[in-house]
């Protein structure tokens, strides 16, 4: 994988990007946002993961882009697809993991009724990277899972409101953690938000809890995702044999919204809004 060459390195190892660069970050960007968009007619009972895979890579190569996922680490999608408990790093094709509220006897990979699902994708347009990832529901969600998905989207949007220079890393996961918490959820600690640019992955790590005030401070240039991950019980995960797909450990619905973003001179440009307005769960702009 290349390496960022480009402006500079803070002493937390963090990129300072240039002006120009947040024109390439825009176009990556908007392919992934556009991709998720056009995904979500294909969301249904009925439909399986392995289907939404193949929708995917279809759109990326359209695109002219290429996905950053296959052959990631021995990676082979152009997509990951979490549904209900799995957290994140879901597999397409792979049998759906029973949760604890799933009264289906599933066999393979086929949505049902009721399923919410994340959807994430990172592709590379011109070397730059656009990662973003979205829920979507197969039918009508139940109404504990639509109030997940609206607390987990709010607590991003919470998050890049604390995006600004000055501001620290630790405020962005205190607004998160403060918010999620006050919702009687609970924030995933396992997995983290990541800088990128012209690699997929890169300092800082952007925790989704913390102590405000705290972690390296934001200067205009950097590049990072937010991507929160909330739970209905528990935050503990655990990593299933495949070495890939994350579960929640007591079972509970899980749901993640992810953008990735530049801080400006005087706050924030969000990489990969919907073209369609389509990101909020309820596909409300």
């Amino acid at each position: 994988m290349r390496h960022d060459t480009g402006g500079r390195l803070t002493r937390d190892g963090i990129r300072i990007h240039d002006t120009a660069d947040f024109a390439g970050m825009h176009k990556a960007g908007a392919v992934a946002a556009r991709i998720l968009d056009e995904v979500a007619p294909h969301v249904y009972p009925g439909q399986t993961t392995a289907g939404l895979e193949a929708f995917i890579r279809g759109a990326v190569e359209e695109s002219g882009a290429t996905s950053a996922t296959i052959g990631y680490k021995g990676y082979q999608h152009a997509s990951c697809i979490s549904v209900n408990h799995v957290v994140c790093h879901g597999i397409p094709g792979n049998k759906i993991p029973k949760w604890k509220n799933d009264t289906h006897a599933r066999s393979d990979d086929s949505l049902i009724d009721g399923d919410i699902l994340n959807i994430d994708v990172t592709v590379i347009v011109d070397g730059w990277f656009g990662d973003t990832s979205r829920m979507y529901v197969a039918g009508e969600p139940k109404p504990y899972a639509q109030r997940l998905m609206q607390v987990t989207h709010d607590a991003l949007m919470i998050g890049i409101e604390a995006v600004k220079p000055g501001n620290t890393f630790g405020d962005i996961g205190h607004a998160i953690q403060s918010y999620v918490e006050g919702n009687r959820m609970s924030v995933v600690r396992d997995f983290c938000g990541h800088g990128l640019g012209r690699v997929f992955h890169a300092p800082p790590n952007v925790l989704h809890y913390g102590r405000a005030g705290s972690g390296p401070r934001l200067e205009e240039g950097m590049f990072f995702t937010i991507e929160p991950m909330v739970n209905l019980g528990r935050p503990e995960t655990k990593v299933l044999k495949d070495e890939w797909t994350a579960i929640t450990r007591d079972k509970s619905l899980s749901a993640q919204f992810e953008h990735s973003v530049g801080v400006t001179a005087d706050g924030v440009e969000i990489f990969t809004l919907s073209p369609a307005g389509t990101f909020h769960p309820t596909w409300e702009s």
